[in-house]
């Protein structure tokens, strides 16, 4: 692996990590809290993709980087469900 391709996915990490803190540290009304929690769900997706697609070298797998992703979606969508089920009832 390139020293250009683990730099940008290192500072691809790091921005996406700075934007959750800022999302988190934010002071949100009632009613939006919910989409910053959603908002920080996704933020740590895409840090788990670059992770794979990156460290991992799922880039270079389509196959596995294909299973990966589709596991880690529906993982996503799971801890999504839970997370806005109490909004809900």
């Amino acid at each position: 692996m390139s020293q250009r391709a683990l730099r940008t996915g290192w500072l691809t990490l790091m921005a996406l990590s700075l934007i959750s803190t800022v999302i988190s540290l934010w002071s949100f009304p009632d009613g939006w809290q919910a989409l910053a929690g959603t908002a920080i769900l996704i933020l740590a997706w895409l840090k788990a993709r670059v992770i794979l697609g990156r460290y991992l070298g799922l880039d270079s797998a389509p196959f596995w980087a294909r299973g990966f992703g589709i596991a880690l979606g529906l993982f996503c969508v799971l801890l999504l469900g839970l997370y806005l089920a109490p909004l809900m009832f």
